[in-house]
């Protein structure tokens, strides 16, 4: 069966789900006995268990069977919401968060049963004096009715040749035949997806050969509580009939060995073993059912039915694909702007046969279509930055436990949107920049209130659209950075000579700080201080083509502002030649183009600059930064220069001629060439040349 639909489904539902109890917690933090707020976990904790059993993951159903037990008690008011059970119950939901990557990233839960969690769990109910309660899914539920020893599958004989020759092939080598009958409680709600279940748990067991009504009708659900499952498998008859009759809402399970004409046993000697005890899930089918079909959350918890059959039987799962939820009228209007395009090409289709309208207001037209459906499909790609932001309340709540700070987080922009390619990389060098400013930046509440601040500190994370690029801005009302620290420490390490020190910027002794192994922290802490963060964050921002840059003023706090590309994909970009050799300059980085007179050229420590605006600008030959030898060299009475910026820090570049813009389409180099420098990949012009685009970023 191809399972890959359902778990898309079961993902995005669950992260949903987990994102909403991360909120849900962290109000309850502040408002313990919000009845709403309890109420709220408590749904969310029974729909995901809900879920998580439909699907078949038993460690997942497990310890949201753990969390519902003492949500319940706490709904009833026997428990009362401290700090420390806070603790715990987060600690819940980052093993949940755990399960579900696991699943994202092999389709199984792993192996982590989190039995430390589920004990203290289990020790806040005990010592709620609830301890009755403890465990309700070891109640003994009713067992599942044992087929008499005689019965056999009823469709065991219904093996054609070729299958019956699979058995026997597979009974030489050492392997067992069961026809497995599977009958599920007549009070399911979700029959086909208990029988994708089974279907699934069988499957990871060993080679399902065929099964009965076919995999299309259970699909459809058209049988009546019933089916069968011809397996080739290296387990005994006792372990499939214990793993199957574990499954919820499984009501009978009888397996029998596959006779062949070379067998000589009979099959009668393999008597139907009676159900084991289900699962845990199983005491709790019926209030199961509300979450596996009516959630309180309005949203329909996955609840599969079984999907088709998968050919290459064992073969290894992948993973599951990324999905994005886009609103109807954008998919609305990109099929119209397909529709249009169509039109225009076959609009060409007539030029080219000399009929019809000119050729140039044909591909026109067509330039207006394709940057149209340009810009919906950047629409449909593009997801709001909470995504990511809404993660960060959280850490913050953690860091002030941990640091024994108060702080607080102060959000916004959360709706700006990003290309998902950029979003789902973001991630870790916000969280290393918030650790950051909660550890250094923010000052202790003693030395807060000696300086006359409020004893919370603040961490802010700002979001905002600016021309093509996305700008994130983390900042704090902190510490501030040390620059005469930063450069004394510079010289201990050795990074820079005292001579280069007396004289360096204090930008330019910031920048040290995204020096690989080099940090200012007197001592290392859990949180951060060992070095490793800030390189990091720079690597990673400059490989999704964007740039960092630092402003600080001591004792008042710290910004780090981040600018990043709205997409990864398609940009505009300005072409030049530079030694008869094409190039795409990205538009979003350029400020102006000047041309200027040879003698306007004056010289400062040996370097060429330009004197512009009340601006000095250095001038960078790009021939010597692309290693271009040329081959010939005329005087020239005007420099041609693109004035890019990354920041505040403006760069002349020169070029030889300028070609004009276009859209660039970016192709990365490959695995060989991916480290070249100052390139940040390539684009295919009209005429089938290949022109290489500047990263602008580097030249700095």
């Amino acid at each position: 069966m191809d399972t890959s639909q359902y778990l898309e489904i079961f993902i995005e539902e669950s992260k949903e789900h987990l994102q909403s109890l991360n909120e849900t917690l962290l109000v309850l933090e502040n408002s313990p006995d919000d009845v709403d707020m309890i109420n709220s976990v408590f749904r969310v904790a029974h729909t995901l268990k809900g879920m998580a059993g439909t699907m078949g993951f038993k460690r997942m159903n497990s310890l949201t069977h753990n969390m519902e037990n003492v949500l319940s008690e706490i709904r009833t008011g026997n428990i009362h919401i401290t700090p420390e059970l806070l603790d715990i119950l987060f600690q819940c939901l980052d093993a949940l968060e755990q399960y579900v990557e696991e699943i994202t990233n092999t389709g199984a839960e792993g192996e982590e049963a989190y039995e430390g969690i589920i004990e203290q769990l289990n020790e806040i109910l005990k010592n709620g004096g609830t301890a009755g309660k403890a465990a309700p899914a070891a109640a003994a539920a009713p067992a599942a009715a044992a087929p008499k020893a005689e019965e056999k599958p009823k469709a065991a004989a219904s093996l054609n040749e070729y299958e019956q020759n699979i058995v026997q092939k597979a009974n030489e080598s050492g392997m067992l035949a069961f026809a497995i009958r599977v009958k599920i409680d007549e009070k399911s709600m979700l029959k086909a997806a208990r029988a994708y279940i089974v279907y699934k748990t069988l499957e990871d067991m060993g080679e399902i050969i065929k099964t009965e009504p076919s995999v299309q009708d259970i699909e459809e659900e058209k049988f009546d509580h019933e089916f069968f499952v011809y397996i080739v498998t290296e387990h005994d008859k006792e372990a499939l009939v214990k793993e199957i009759s574990g499954i919820s809402e499984v009501a009978e399970v009888e397996a029998n060995l596959i006779e062949t004409s070379a067998q000589a046993e009979p099959a009668k000697e393999e008597a139907a073993a009676p159900a084991a005890a289900p699962a845990p899930a199983k005491e709790e089918k019926a209030a199961e059912k509300p979450a596996a079909g009516k959630p309180a959350a309005g949203k329909p918890a996955a609840a599969p039915a079984a999907p088709a059959a998968k050919a290459e039987g064992n073969a290894a799962k992948p993973k599951t694909n990324t999905t994005v939820r886009v609103d109807v009228e954008r998919l609305d209007s990109l099929m119209n702007l397909v529709s249009e395009l169509i039109i225009a090409k076959n609009g060409l289709e007539t030029v080219s046969k000399g009929m019809g309208q000119s050729a140039n207001e044909q591909i026109e037209y067509l330039e207006r279509i394709t940057t149209n459906l340009h810009e919906s499909v950047m629409k449909v790609r593009m997801v709001p930055v909470e995504r990511v932001f809404n993660r960060f309340p959280r850490l913050i709540r953690d860091l002030s436990r941990n640091l024994n700070k108060k702080m607080e987080l102060d959000m916004s922009g959360e709706e700006t949107e990003i290309d998902r390619t950029v979003i789902d990389e973001i991630g870790d060098p916000l969280v290393h920049l918030i650790r950051n400013s909660a550890d250094h930046g923010l000052e202790s509440t003693e030395v807060r209130l000696a300086r006359g601040k409020d004893e919370v500190g603040h961490v802010y994370l700002d979001a905002y659209q600016d021309g093509n690029n996305v700008v994130i801005e983390v900042s704090d009302d902190g510490n501030g950075i040390d620059v005469e620290k930063v450069r004394r420490k510079a010289v201990e390490k050795g990074a820079i000579t005292e001579e280069e020190a007396a004289v360096m910027q204090d930008n330019d002794v910031i920048g040290l700080l995204f020096r690989p192994s080099f940090s200012t922290a007197e001592k290392i802490s859990d949180v951060s201080g060992r070095g490793v963060g800030l390189d990091v964050v720079k690597t990673k921002i400059e490989s999704l083509g964007g740039d960092i840059e630092v402003k600080t003023e001591l004792t008042k706090g710290s910004k780090f502002i981040i600018r990043l590309p709205l997409t990864l994909a398609i940009i505009q970009g300005l072409m030049v030649e530079i030694a008869h050799e094409k190039y795409a300059i990205p538009l979003s980085t350029i400020q102006t183009i000047e041309d200027v007179d040879i003698s306007e050229i004056k010289y400062v420590h040996n370097e060429e600059v330009i004197h512009l605006r009340n601006n000095v600008i250095p001038v960078y030959h790009l021939e010597k930064a692309l290693g271009i030898v040329r081959t010939e060299e005329h005087p020239r009475q005007k420099l041609t220069v693109v004035i890019v910026n990354r920041g505040e820090k403006l760069l002349a570049l020169a070029v030889d001629n300028l070609i004009g813009q276009q859209e660039v389409v970016i192709k990365n180099l490959g695995q060989y060439l991916k480290e070249v420098k100052n390139i940040a990949g390539a684009t295919i012009l009209g005429n089938g040349e290949v022109a290489l685009i500047l990263d602008v970023n580097s030249l700095f």
